[in-house]
């Protein structure tokens, strides 16, 4: 079974976090889409999910995880990252701080594009369409 994962196509990290996720992911677990994309969008309006949020997305099984439960649940997948799901004993409140202060400050850090990146046709076989 797969898990999608939408992410700002705009945000520098995002596109490198992607990238990074691509490499490790050696079972091609993860598929991926940028929110702004049509397919993207569907999703979105699918499952329901607020387009104004300022998280990175996974569905999985018809669940959806936002912020920290993301990132942890990405890191479930990718070998030697698997432990940082011990940060998963903290509570998604607390975890969650954390990741809407990087989340709110990722663009100031890290930079934005004026549009998604364009992928190799390698990793393009993993972007949803």
């Amino acid at each position: 079974m797969m898990s999608i994962i939408l992410f700002d196509g705009e945000c520098n990290l995002c596109n490198q976090s992607v990238v990074f996720v691509i490499k490790k992911d050696t079972e091609n677990h993860f598929r991926f889409a940028s929110r702004q994309s049509k397919i993207g969008n569907q999703l979105l309006d699918q499952y329901k999910i607020d387009k104004n949020i300022d998280s990175i997305i996974v569905i999985d099984n018809d669940t959806v995880y936002l912020e920290s439960d993301a990132i942890l649940h990405i890191c479930k997948y990718i070998k030697r990252w698997r432990i940082l799901c011990i940060f998963s004993i903290f509570p998604k409140l607390i975890r969650d701080v954390f990741y809407k202060g990087f989340a709110k400050n990722r663009y100031k850090w890290f930079g934005k594009k004026e549009q998604c990146m364009i992928p190799t046709p390698e990793i393009k076989k993993r972007f949803l369409e």
